[in-house]
């Protein structure tokens, strides 16, 4: 029902910023929430941040607070996340997902996932 397509990882030296993108099909884009979570190496997959359709304040994990910025636009069907700062321990696959109602910091409450986009930093 819903497709998710990320782009916009690559290489980036420490401090740098990179903006990463969610493409989503479906007319019922603006109803769904919207997540990112990466996961490195060897490490469990771990929540970054969340939108609503409905404008409420987007959340984040503690380690991107102040960094990193969750952003929508319906019109497009596009989710974006805005990095800065960035650091190595960044470094990771990040995965957009979509949820049909709400938002969650867990990624089972996510019912679509894209096949993620590889972000590196290095120091």
């Amino acid at each position: 029902q819903v497709q998710l397509v990320e782009s916009g990882g690559g290489l980036v030296q420490a401090g740098g910023s990179l903006r990463l993108s969610c493409a989503a099909s479906g007319r019922t884009f603006s109803s769904y929430g919207m997540g990112w979570f990466r996961q490195a190496p060897g490490k469990e997959r771990e929540f970054v941040a969340a939108i609503s359709w409905s404008g409420d304040p987007p959340y984040y994990a503690d380690s991107v607070k102040g960094r990193f910025t969750i952003s929508r636009d319906n019109a497009k069907n596009t989710v974006y996340l805005q990095m800065n700062a960035l650091k190595p321990e960044d470094t990771a696959v990040y995965f957009c997902a979509a949820r049909k109602w709400g938002i969650s910091a867990y990624a089972d409450d996510y019912d679509y996932w894209g096949q993620g986009t590889q972000v590196t930093v290095s120091s």
